[in-house]
């Protein structure tokens, strides 16, 4: 079966319950008639395919050593896939169970979100909250070239795989680090990863935090157990709160739309836009409002992507959050997940990401409303510069290279600091949205009123702002069929799957689809 048709009949599938239940939404007036689309796909390049074969055939005959034919025709379809963009990848069948495992929360390995680069290597997007990697100081931005001192292959396809493995067995990672002359070599042990992504805290009388590492299948189910705890906590009502999704690498998208359909009462959250009219959708917030209007700050850095973004953009754009960091890691586009006969399965990136403006992210992020700088000179400041847009063969963004220099992963306590400054200043009787300035990592404020326990990792907060530096509420739209996919899990690329936005008044589904 072609993979257009492939990739068309596994995302109709997928969507026929939404589409059961709303009214599908109207296509693009410029979408091509089903017709030519059906053409398109069946057209087949004949030269292309004779040129193929001969070069199948050359191989098969002369190459110095025996080639198997299931071999050679994997790294056919490796091939077909590689050079399209970093995140659309071929997977064997025991990677795509792992990456399954991932969005579930709970998966054999070291806990880290990875992006895999032009020349088979690695670079760290973010480790996760609490995991190995984590504990082992893994961070944001490092590459790692070898993995028990095997290195990587240009056409390995997953090269990520060797992080995985039973609980208890360790591996050695070979890291280039920036602001280090050698190579770091890093023994990690495995475990079960079983990720609590939510986790929240008192940062002064009426005032909350809430840290959001990842997101899975249960995180907006625990988002709103945390905030009711803090409500709880603070008499009944918050008078703010902050929402810390600092390098965190996203997750499922249906978990993000959640989070934000529960702090707007009107809206759109997102949309997504692709080729072929069953990847466009639109997500857009329900009637309720669990803080019941109190301000929301969201703290985010150069780790922060895809569903983080979403989430950032969401609240940012609606005029519900102010935005506090540095630049997030522009991760705007939508991949999904297509399983083959043999059990293996393609990642296809299928769509981009719009927030309520109709910005895109990618390759160029959610600009903070308040700047915060990294701590420590600037030797080593440069380690933690990175981005969608710095990724080799990356999907060009749409306003990439616009005042979007890379942000920085900003680690500590300082951040949320800042944060609850800007929180305090926008919960002050009569006060009024300040514009985008640059503002110190060490702004002055009260202390918190309890420690949190965050393992050494990259960035245990904030989340980034939305392009745009004075947020605007986006007019309310009715709520249309939800296709879009979810954003990156741990060990594996991010590879997003359509699902409907659950109501305010009913737990979000247990096991939702992997982006």
């Amino acid at each position: 079966m072609p993979m257009r048709s492939l990739l068309a009949l596994a995302l109709a599938l997928v969507l026929m319950p939404a589409q059961a239940q709303q009214a599908p939404a109207k296509p693009k007036s410029d979408a091509a008639a089903p017709s030519t689309a059906a053409g398109a796909a069946t057209k087949v390049p004949v030269d292309e395919i004779r040129r193929y074969v001969e070069v199948y055939n050359a191989i098969k005959q002369a190459y110095v050593e025996p080639i198997d034919d299931a071999k050679l025709m994997q790294s056919a379809v490796r091939g077909l896939l590689f050079e399209l963009d970093p995140h659309s990848v071929y997977m064997q069948k025991a990677d795509a169970e792992d990456f399954e495992e991932g969005a579930r929360g709970a998966y054999e390995g070291i806990g880290v979100e990875l992006q895999r680069q032009s020349d088979g290597t690695l670079r760290v997007i973010a480790p996760i909250d609490g995991t190995p990697a984590a504990r082992a100081g893994i961070k944001s931005g490092d590459v790692i070239v070898a993995i028990d001192g095997k290195p990587f292959k240009v056409d390995e396809g997953d090269s990520s795989a060797p992080l995985r493995g039973k609980a208890g067995t360790q591996v050695t990672l070979t890291i280039l680090r920036q602001g280090t002359d050698k190579p770091l070599e890093i023994p990690v042990m495995r475990e079960t990863i079983r990720i609590a992504s939510v986790r929240g805290r008192m940062l002064e009388p009426g005032y909350g935090y809430l840290r959001i590492s990842a997101f899975q299948a249960d995180t907006a189910a625990d988002f709103e157990r945390e905030l009711a705890a803090l409500k709880s906590k603070a008499g009944g009502k918050l008078r703010g709160l902050v929402i810390d999704v600092r390098s965190n690498p996203g997750g499922l998208l249906t978990a993000a739309v959640q989070i934000a359909d529960d702090l707007l009462e009107r809206g759109q959250i997102v949309s997504t836009r692709g080729r072929i009219a069953i990847t466009d959708a639109q997500f857009a917030a329900t009637p309720g409002d669990r803080l019941d209007g109190a301000p929301v700050v969201v703290l985010v850095d150069a780790g922060s992507a895809s569903a983080s973004e979403v989430l950032a953009g969401a609240l940012a754009d609606n005029g519900r959050a102010r935005i506090v960091g540095s630049r997030t890691f522009g991760k705007g586009s939508v991949q999904t997940l297509l399983p083959l006969d043999n059990g293996d399965s393609v990642k296809l990136t299928t769509a981009r990401y719009y927030t309520p403006s109709g910005r895109s992210i990618q390759a160029s992020g959610i600009a903070p409303d308040v700047v915060l700088q990294a701590e420590g000179d600037a030797t080593r400041r440069p380690r933690g510069r990175v981005s969608e847009a710095s990724l080799p063969g990356h999907l060009s963004g749409e306003k990439e290279g616009e005042n979007s220099q890379a942000g920085e992963v900003l680690e500590g306590e300082a951040p949320i600091s800042a944060a609850l400054v800007e929180l305090k200043r926008i919960a002050a009787p009569g006060s009024a949205p300040a514009a985008a300035t640059p503002a110190p990592v060490s702004a002055p404020t009260a202390p918190a009123s309890a420690p949190t326990s965050t393992a050494p990792n990259p960035a245990p907060t904030p989340a980034p702002p939305n392009p745009a530096s004075a947020p605007t509420p986006a007019a309310p739209t009715p709520p249309a069929p939800a296709s879009a996919p979810a954003a990156p899990t741990p060990d594996a690329a991010s590879s997003p799957a359509p699902t409907s936005v659950p109501s305010k008044t009913t737990p979000p589904p247990a096991s939702p689809p992997k982006p």
